[in-house]
């Protein structure tokens, strides 16, 4: 196999709609040599607007709803930034994004969909519900129908407004054996469509027993209901607006070119103003040929948006696609039971049989989504040194914490090594970090890097300065210094400048927040990225160690285990979106806080990371001379993990990390014990007549901290209750 070739240009994906998604995928299939793309989002998931009336209507669970960005990402080999843009800037090519680093682009695709909140109404922010974002809507949706429904107010009475209508309808009317809905439009009932499809709706709507108010302005809404401008309240428990399609509003600082809040583009879907700027989808304003705001249209997009951004990006602008939307379409629209009305060309039908039609439309685009395997590994060469094949396993190597040598290698390392001599090391070999005496101070000094686990750079370098942070954490110092050491992928000289800025923007966040500064560092490239950081802190007083735990004392755990089960899931494409994000979110939360409020009082100390809670734990043992009941019960799993481990899924340490404590258990051990953390929490030995105190103060400043057992007498040993 040859160097891995250079990234020399971005490609940002700017919202994770119809026509995004469906690049992600064909990329993946597809992808091209030299470009990284990346894809930005509010959430792990990007909702089908398709199948929501029957979402609404329970004929769909939440989550069929949900296309798997993580999961999209990881198949295309994309980095998924998890947040919401704000701000676009097309002349310094740059993407804003809260609580990170900006970041660059050389090609921008733009495709947010729209929004229906409605801040002209007083109340609504307050008391209403807007239809789009999807999501918002749809797990509000939930708690209402849990909660018992009530009288339903649906404002826009257009086609989607109609189709939620009914789906509310006949949703209540299941659930609660009620159904209370209102539909009021400031104009006509499903004004615009054809006369054909609106007799037939209307009359659905009547057997429906769903209340029209055409041509009423609303006033207000409360928690009373909705004041409507003719006077009179109607009651309402849940208002949700649907009326119209509304732009973005932070579109209008870009400086592109928009017509009524939407992106102007050209056929090619290109910014008229920017073109290196495309957009997609209903933030698109398709001024060369206008269409109304439907999803069929993003859906057709996407070929061409593909094609036009891999031409680009090879430099062939001859080789642009033009978007030709078609003049008419298919419309299939839910009756709130399982049945749908068709229209196309002035032709009406309805019944259950469209339904089923309009079911294995939507349900075939979610496929695409849901069934991702992993791109092939490359073949091996046919002639290969016995034991080159048994040593790879067939399973990808982890990255975080996963990715570190086993505990028994680099115990006998250790072992190795000559006793040390220097009066000024006041540490041994193994403890968590150096102790240097330097005149009257004492400093700490440790060191931690990460192979990668994520295409998100910006997000690794902010989980390893937490990560490298923890020895410091542990023993009790404040962090003074810090060198960065950078391993980046081959990249060109631009990309380099743009990855270096977006990784030293986020440590230097991390160090600051704990009164640290990075001092400088070293960096190469090399075949993928490894990011880690050297760390100086300093003692007041004694460090804390691993041998000062007391039989007695009290053993409280600061975060969730499962962070190493569910990377490596997710490097198989097995690890729900959601899962992952959540365990991003806890790596990427700092233990400072929860480290000045255990260090005053903890007898022994230590970072849960590569070796897992069970070696860990009993590296504290070991240290101290004392034994531990552990109650296996009240260790705290993140959410995912077990159903992971369930499946059989490993982390590539966890065998070793088992092996190493197997000799040292009493009791069956349940296998999240052995799981590597990435930016694990915080392990201390606790007095028992402080350790409720301390969890109190943990849990007040949101630190999910809880009591996992106890230090008993004894020889060296862990017994799991």
């Amino acid at each position: 196999m040859g160097p891995a070739l250079p990234i020399v240009t971005d490609i940002v994906l700017v919202g994770g709609g119809h026509t995004h998604a469906l690049v992600l995928k064909a990329w993946g299939m597809r992808p091209l040599p030299g470009v990284r793309l990346t894809v930005v989002n509010p959430g792990s998931t990007a909702p089908y607007s398709g199948m929501l009336p029957g979402h609404v209507a329970g004929h769909y669970a939440r989550s069929a709803l949900d296309i798997d960005l993580v999961r999209l990402a990881r198949f295309a080999g994309a980095r998924l930034v998890i947040g919401e843009a704000t701000g676009i800037d097309p002349v310094a090519r740059r993407v804003t994004v809260p609580d990170r680093a900006p970041f660059s682009y050389d090609l921008l695709s733009v495709d947010i969909g729209i929004h229906s909140r409605m801040p002209e109404i007083r109340g609504f922010d307050s008391h209403g519900i807007a239809a789009k974002p999807l999501d918002r809507f749809a797990d509000a949706w939930a708690r209402f129908v849990e909660a018992g429904g009530g009288p339903v107010t649906v404002i826009g009475a257009g086609v989607a407004g109609t189709e939620l209508a009914l789906a509310a309808a006949f949703r209540l009317r299941t659930e609660t054996g009620a159904a209370e809905v209102t539909l009021i439009d400031k104009g006509d009932i499903l004004d615009g469509i054809h006369p054909k499809a609106r007799a037939r709706l209307l009359a659905e709507l009547a057997k429906a027993d769903v209340q029209l108010m055409p041509r009423e302005t609303i006033a207000g809404i409360s928690p009373a209901g909705v004041s409507l401008a003719s006077g009179g309240v109607l009651p309402s428990a849940f208002a949700l607006g649907v009326a119209g399609a509304r732009p973005h509003g932070w579109l209008a600082d870009t400086d592109l070119t928009l017509r009524e809040g939407y992106i102007t583009v050209d056929r090619h879907l290109r910014s008229v103003s920017h073109p290196e700027v495309f957009a997609a989808g209903d933030c698109a304003d398709l001024a060369f040929d206008p269409r109304p705001k439907a999803g069929v249209y993003a859906v057709r997009a996407a070929p061409v948006l593909l094609r036009n951004l891999r031409a680009l990006a090879m430099g062939r602008e001859d080789d642009l696609l033009p978007f030709r939307p078609q003049r008419d379409y298919l419309k299939l629209i839910s009756l709130g039971s399982k049945r749908a009305l068709a229209e196309k060309g002035g032709v009406v039908g309805a019944g259950s049989v469209l339904w089923r039609w309009k079911d294995r439309i939507d349900q075939g685009f979610m496929d695409k989504f849901r069934d991702l395997s992993p791109m092939a590994s490359p073949r091996l060469p046919r002639e290969l040194a016995k034991g080159v094949r048994e040593t790879l396993g067939d399973k990808p190597m982890c990255g975080g914490c996963g990715a570190k040598l086993g505990p028994g290698s680099l115990k006998s390392a250790l072992a190795s090594l000559p006793a040390r001599t220097r009066p000024d090391v006041l540490s041994d070999p193994g403890d968590d970090a150096a102790v240097l005496q330097i005149g009257s101070a004492r400093q700490i000094l440790t060191t931690d890097h990460l192979r990668g686990f994520t295409t998100d750079h910006a997000l690794q370098a902010r989980i390893a300065a937490i990560h490298a942070l923890g020895d410091c954490w542990a023993m009790g110092a404040q962090p003074q210094s810090a060198l960065a050491t950078l391993i980046l992928p081959r990249l060109s000289p631009e990309l380099q400048s743009r990855w270096m800025a977006e990784i030293m923007a986020e440590a230097a966040h991390v160090f600051a927040a704990e009164g640290a500064e990075i001092v400088g560092g070293h960096s190469s490239m090399g075949d993928e990225l490894t990011i880690g950081f050297t760390v100086t802190g300093l003692l007041d007083g004694p460090a804390i160690t691993l041998a000062g735990a007391r039989p007695g004392d009290r053993l409280l755990l600061t975060k969730p285990l499962g962070t190493g089960v569910i990377l490596a899931a997710e490097m198989q494409l097995e690890a729900p979106g959601h899962v992952v994000a959540g365990a991003w979110a806890q790596m990427a939360t700092s233990s400072g806080p929860a480290a000045r409020i255990l260090a005053p009082h903890a007898t022994a100390m230590t970072d849960v990371t590569g070796f897992g809670l069970a070696g860990h734990l009993w590296n504290i043992c070991e240290a101290s001379g004392v034994a531990a009941r552990l109650d296996q019960a009240s260790v705290p799993i993140l959410p995912g993990a077990n159903d992971l481990l369930a499946k059989g899924l490993r982390s590539t340490i966890h065998g070793a990390n088992e092996a190493a404590v197997l000799g040292a258990l009493n009791g069956l051990a349940d296998p999240i014990l052995f799981d590597p953390q990435t930016s694990g929490g915080l392990l201390a030995a606790v007095p028992a007549d402080r350790a409720d105190e301390v969890l109190r103060a943990l849990q007040d400043i949101g630190v999910p901290a809880v009591e996992i057992g106890e230090i008993t007498e004894g020889s060296s040993r862990i017994d799991i209750t």
